[in-house]
């Protein structure tokens, strides 16, 4: 249990370093409809796999809030909040509450 725990903040620290560093994400297009969000999914599962950058990449992550009304990964419906990790089978990775991602449902 302890050496998850170290491996999740492990992980979520790699995360932050890479959108800290000016990783290029896909922010745009916002899937606007369950066909284009389903196509995101596809590309993860296609080009992604466990390929955490890719993963990133492609889901279009913030290592801040977004839009209008400021969205962010701790309102989202697949945000765990006691173990601050998004649960989306696609993405399943660890991420800070401020966080954000294209795939932000509510």
């Amino acid at each position: 249990m302890k050496d998850d725990f170290q491996r999740e903040e492990q992980t979520r620290a790699e995360i932050a370093r890479l959108l800290k560093s000016g990783l290029k994400t896909e922010t745009a297009p916002f899937p606007e409809d369950s066909t284009a969000f389903s196509a995101i999914l596809q590309r993860i599962r296609d080009d992604a796999g466990d390929d955490l950058e890719k993963k990133l990449i492609i889901g279009g992550f913030t290592d801040y809030p977004m839009g209008e009304d400021k969205q962010r990964c701790q309102e989202c419906m697949y945000y765990l909040v006691h173990r601050r990790w998004c649960d989306l089978p696609e993405l399943d990775v660890p991420v800070e509450p401020d966080w954000w991602c294209r795939l932000w449902r509510i």
